[in-house]
Parts: C-alpha cells; structure tokens; sequence
C-alpha cells in the first residue's frame, strides 16, 4: 500500500508540472488555461492528501506498538 502512494503522489506531480506548462497568466480563467488550472489543483488535493495518508499510518504503526 506505501509503494501504491509513492506511485500516486509520483504521477501527481507528473501531472501538476504538465498542466502547469499550459497556464496562460494572462487569461487564467480562459480555455485551456482554465483547464490546466484544475488539473493543478486536483493535483495537488491528491499530492496532499497522500501526504496526510502517509503520515497518518505512521502514527497508527507508532502507536500500535505501544
């Protein structure tokens, strides 16, 4: 399962670095530009959310111990 979210938060950011080329600071709310901002986003809500998954395993693992 650890390995599973290495490969989802890998692919996120793939993912966030390949929608981030197709911003247009000028018009960011306009055609594809306003696409390639929600892929960033989701991208990033994904990044940060397996982050906090990990994390929270960690503790379970810790305190499981115990």
């Amino acid at each position: 399962m650890k390995y599973f979210i290495y490969i989802l938060i890998i692919i996120a950011a793939g993912l966030l670095i390949y929608n981030a080329t197709h911003l247009d600071f000028d018009n960011l709310l306009v055609g594809n530009s306003k696409t390639a901002l929600i892929g960033v986003l989701a991208s990033g809500c994904v990044i940060l959310l397996m982050s906090i998954l990990l994390v929270s395993k960690s503790i379970l693992k810790k305190k499981k111990r115990k």
